[in-house]
Formats: C-alpha cells, structure tokens, sequence
C-alpha cells in the first residue's frame, strides 16, 4: 500500500448526548435572569418621578397602603402599592406624618423622604385689633378652615378651654388679634388654643403687678381695653379714653359706650339707630342702661389697647379728672364737665 504524505489523525469519538435535565435548567435559569430583569425595569418605571405637585391631606393614623392610595389618586406616584411595598421595606412606615403637604412626583422614594422630613402646609392668616369672634370665624371660613366651629367654642366655650381669668360668658377679648401660620389640617379648638396662648404672652408679671395696683381684675382689664380699641381713632387716643372711662367707674358714672350697644345688638357702629331705641336695648352689655362694665369683652383688643389701660392719661393740666370725650374733624376732644362738653360739640362737630 502507498504512503499518505501527511498523518492521518484517529477520528475523534462522538459527543455525549445532552440531558434533557441540563436542557430544562439552562431554560430556567434563563427564565429567571428575564424575570428578575423584567422585574427590575417595571419597578425601575413604577417608582420613577410622575411630574406632578400636590396638596395632599394624609389623615391622622393612615397606613402604608392607605397613604399610597392617596398619593396615586394626586398623580404622585405611579403605584401606591409599591410606595406602601418601599415604604415597609425601608422601615419608612413608622416614620409617615399625617397633616397636609404639598409634595412633588419626584419618584417614589422621594416622595417617601418628602413625607418624613415635610412641614405642613400652613396658612398664613393676620386678624386685626378690635375685631370680633364672628369677624374671625367669616375669615378662617374664606380660607377653607371650620369657621362655624370655630364661632361655636368661641361663644360657648368648655370649661377646659376657658381661662381662670376670663369671668365672661365667651371667649371674646382672649383671641388675641396677630398674625398666625395655621396648618390647613387645624381643628377649631387647635386654632382657638392658639390664640388663646398669644393672649398669655401679653400678661407678664410686671403687667399683673400693675393691675393689682389699678385694682383691676384681668378679666376687668380686657373688657375696658375692648372698649378702648373701639373708641379710639388712633393709638395716641386710647390712654386718654382709658383715663375717661377708668374716671367714670372710679365715680359710678355709666360709661355711655356706643360700641357696647353695637356688640349688644350684634351691629357695626354706623348701623345704630337712635330713633328706633337701639340705646334702650334691654342687654347687660349696654353701658347706657346699666353702669360699669360689661359682662365681658366686647371684641378682641390688641397690645396697644391693653397697654393704655395701664397707662390711662386721666387728668387734665389743672388736675381735674376727665369726663367727656368725642371726635371731630380726626381729633380727640377731652372735657372734665358736660358743660364744657356740650359747648365744644356745638362748636366742633356742629359749627356753632
């Protein structure tokens, strides 16, 4: 036999058969990484940021599941179950604050974060001196808080929201007039301890020595600084109309507030009618019919007022106490007989 010019190599033996079972685990497994990585892009999208900013109201003792529900009903997350998944996860559950926020659909874990760290959405609402509780309640009702709930533990306060000072009947003249920030989830009674501990920052203990000196109680106080506030036309007035009025108790002389009949008969001064006997309105409130001071505050003074009374101008430069006092032409007229008063109405406010 003639000689091949190469090697001839021994043919190599055939492959073993694969196994159906490393068939089916390769698959399996294959499987798996697709799902995990399926998996990984739908949470990837799920949790992604949405766009959207909201005011939302999370109620007191609200879950996982159900402050996912809200979050996705405003658009701020995509799925609520996954934020209340995430949120259990992470731990971050214990840590959600009810209240109202305004958050942004940045993703869901930070709207998570958001909702830890978040301050409440507040309002920011400024209530002028010398006005009343109903004035108070028709403003918080125009920006969206409990007004008529407000006006009710106002005008019929429980004994535990009620002051040991205040010997009224309401809570007019403790709702001390300032500027507040009011979280939008504020309950009437929050908004009323509110104002009620801005009124205890005005009563120092110099300002208590200083009544005890005066002998007045600081119920008495109040009251008579309601009156002031709405007497006078400007701060400059009210230590002076203090001085009238703190004259006239000192002697038993009735008052003779207008601003009391008003308050009695729930009227704004111009609406006072003579004619139609508003000053002889049967009410313990008016200082026409009945001497000394009202039964309480006839609206909600400020520190100005409260400070005058303090600080009453009573007599005049030959040391007489003042008596009379009325307005003219913006300015504040004082008289320590009615002799004298009538004289000047005649000629100020009549041109006589």
């Amino acid at each position: 036999m003639d000689r091949l010019p190469y090697p001839v190599r021994p043919a190599l033996p055939p492959p073993p058969p694969v196994r159906p079972r490393k068939r089916l685990w390769a698959a399996a497994g294959f499987l798996a990484l697709a799902l995990v990585l399926a998996g990984f892009l739908y949470f990837q999208a799920m949790t992604a940021p949405t766009g959207k900013t909201a005011v939302v109201r999370i109620p007191p003792g609200s879950g996982a599941e159900e402050v996912g529900r809200l979050l996705e009903d405003e658009g701020l997350v995509r799925s609520g179950r996954l934020f209340a998944l995430l949120a259990r996860i992470t731990g971050s559950e214990r840590r959600l604050k009810s209240g109202v926020f305004r958050l942004s659909g940045e993703g869901t874990r930070a709207v998570l974060r958001q909702l830890e760290t978040a301050r409440s959405v507040t309002v920011r609402l400024t209530f002028p001196e010398g006005w009343r509780a109903e004035d108070y309640a028709r403003r918080l009702s125009a920006r969206g808080f409990d007004g008529e709930g407000f006006l009710a533990l106002a005008m019929q306060p429980p004994a535990e929201l009620k002051p040991p000072y205040d010997e009224g009947p309401t809570l007019e003249g403790y709702l001390f007039p300032d500027t507040y920030e009011i979280p939008l989830e504020a309950t009437p009674e929050e908004i009323v301890r509110l104002m009620l501990r801005r009124f205890e920052r005005e009563l120092t203990p110099e300002r208590e020595a200083r009544l005890s000196v005066l002998g007045l109680t600081v119920h008495a106080w109040v009251t008579l600084a309601s009156l002031v506030q709405a007497e006078a036309g400007s701060e400059e007035e009210m230590p002076w109309i203090a001085g009238v009025f703190l004259n006239r108790l000192e002697i038993g002389m009735p008052l003779q507030s207008d601003p009391t009949v008003a308050y009695a008969l729930k009227k704004d001064l111009p609406e006072l009618d003579r004619r139609a006997g508003d000053f002889q309105t049967d009410s313990p409130y008016n200082t026409y019919r009945h001497a000394g001071l009202p039964p309480g505050p006839i609206n909600n003074p400020g520190s100005a007022a409260l400070a005058s009374v303090l600080n009453a101008r009573r007599l005049s430069p030959d040391q007489k106490p003042y008596l009379y006092f009325f307005h003219a032409r913006g300015k504040l007229y004082l008289n320590e007989t009615f002799t004298g008063h009538l004289r000047d109405l005649n000629r100020y406010r009549y041109g006589r």
